[in-house]
């Protein structure tokens, strides 16, 4: 067997007569996009975009430096620094056809949690145009009750009084802001890419709670000067595996020691709303609109709700993938009413949009037999997703009188989930969640209060006074924690 090639800029040459690598050539790129959190979904989605335009030959300005602020992004740091930036796309197609192609648009990548002078310098350089998002649903800091920016943080605590040792991104941001603002430099946009509605809204109402609270003259330099685009985002992106990384070794014989497996559906529309300048993405399909939430919010209250029906009740169950989920007739049934009889009625209306062919684009998705989306990965920091996703759902469809059933049983399940930990044969749930402990804490109080689980205000809000919902609720927990075989909870529903 050949000796495997190693992917970096050296031996690119030799890997393109294997993979498509990049054309342009990347000495020339300058980063001007800082990006924050390289996730899978960041390399698969805003990068993948950025490595089409400098295909092109026009976006030498627009190259990425990667940025971790946790002690856990030492990782991908450290692979992506082996491979100079570099790393495979696998597309999986529903259909068995595999596409993978080497991109090349991350040119570095920098590490913010033990010298936050490096980040706030890169953050702060000329070159730097755009500082973007992929900080999960719980990095933004606030209660997802109130929407009010939680100041309780012991991270905000001390990055209030030590502003030149920043943790969070609030800090990290107005620490460079205020730096650009010093040496005369143009404010950056700041734009979220994450899975949040009005995520430019947020992170700006967010981002101007702290610098008021910390300089509030930056604050109103802030308000004034920096853009913060709304933006919908949509690319189903699994955890990378072995049999990944495998994959490339056999096929192409590279040794990439991180690549991206995603679907070939992508999706991005963005408000043009930037303060220092844009990269051309309409120019590789983005849609740039002056209003984006009716489409961030039927990709939330959909995808995503769907996502989580499927994962929650899925894991109960025992099936391990989404793809699994929707091999089953039931799941498919369940989660198509859900769709049409508790989503679609709250939606905004949506210009261009034909929303049954998006949900059965959607069901395709989630069938893809190529991709294998684990229920664990969906269900992972649900107590961040469901309040934005399935929660608000079921409040719209109370002040609406509409139905909230499909809904009422996921958060049921949701509770048996979260206190049990168990499928309906008694094997272990991977459960990843950030407030898993006070969510096992109030679940597991069930047996003597069947409302105790809907008591978290945090997460809940007021639900816990609609007694249309708590009374169905308590009803459907209750059934629950008497036969966890969910699949018959979900039959006498539809």
């Amino acid at each position: 067997m050949k000796k495997e090639i190693m992917l970096n800029t050296k031996n690119l040459a030799e890997i393109s007569n294997q993979l498509p690598t990049p054309t342009f050539d990347r000495a020339l790129l300058k980063p001007g996009i800082v990006h924050v959190g390289v996730g899978g979904f960041h390399r698969a989605h805003q990068a993948y975009y950025t490595h089409l335009l400098q295909e092109k030959g026009d976006a030498a300005e627009w190259g990425i430096c990667g940025i971790g602020l946790r002690k856990g992004d030492q990782k991908i740091h450290d692979v992506l620094q082996k491979q100079d930036g570099l790393y495979t796309l696998i597309v999986n197609h529903p259909d068995g056809k595999i596409d993978s192609q080497v991109i090349g648009s991350i040119i570095d990548f920098k590490l913010g949690h033990e010298t936050p002078d490096v980040v706030i310098d890169q953050m702060a350089h000329p070159d730097t145009k755009i500082v973007s998002l992929t900080i999960t649903e719980g990095g933004y800091n606030f209660n997802s009750s109130t929407g009010d920016f939680d100041f309780d943080n012991t991270d905000v605590q001390h990055e209030l009084q030590h502003p030149n040792d920043p943790k969070t991104i609030y800090g990290f941001l107005t620490a460079a802001i205020k730096k650009r603002r010093n040496l005369g430099l143009p404010a950056f946009t700041v734009m979220s890419c994450d899975n949040i509605q009005h995520n430019g809204d947020v992170t700006r109402e967010m981002l101007l709670a702290f610098a008021n609270r910390q300089d509030k003259e930056l604050a109103e330099y802030i308000e004034k000067e920096v853009g913060f685009p709304n933006s919908m985002v949509d690319r189903i992106t699994p955890v990378t595996t072995q049999a990944d990384i495998d994959y490339l070794e056999s096929t192409y014989n590279v040794k990439d020691e991180w690549p991206v497996t995603c679907e070939p559906f992508i999706q991005w529309v963005i408000e043009d709303n930037f303060s220092n300048g844009r990269p051309e993405f309409e120019k590789v399909g983005v849609q740039f609109v002056p209003d984006v939430k009716p489409y961030e919010k039927m990709k939330l209250r959909l995808l995503n709700a769907g996502h989580s029906v499927l994962g929650i009740l899925g894991a109960i169950h025992g099936h391990p993938t989404i793809n699994a989920c929707m091999e089953d007739d039931l799941f498919v049934t369940y989660l198509r009413a859900f769709m049409d009889e508790e989503a679609t009625p709250v939606l905004d209306k949506l210009e261009g949009i034909d929303l049954t062919a998006y949900k059965d684009s959607l069901q395709e998705r989630f069938a893809n037999p190529n991709i294998k989306d684990s229920v664990s990965r969906i269900c992972s920091e649900s107590s961040a997703k469901l309040p934005k996703f399935l929660i608000a759902t079921i409040q719209d469809n109370l002040a609406k009188g509409g139905s909230i059933t499909y809904a009422t049983l996921v958060i049921a399940a949701w509770c048996y989930y979260s206190d049990k930990g168990i499928d309906k044969n008694g094997n272990p749930i991977e459960i990843i969640d950030a407030t898993q402990e006070q969510l096992h804490a109030a679940a597991s109080k069930t047996n003597t209060d069947p409302l105790a689980f809907i008591r978290q205000e945090s997460i809940f809000g007021n639900l816990i006074n609609e007694e249309k919902f708590t009374s169905l609720y308590s009803e459907l927990v209750q059934q629950i924690y008497t036969d966890s075989d969910i699949k018959k909870h979900m039959t006498k529903l539809i």
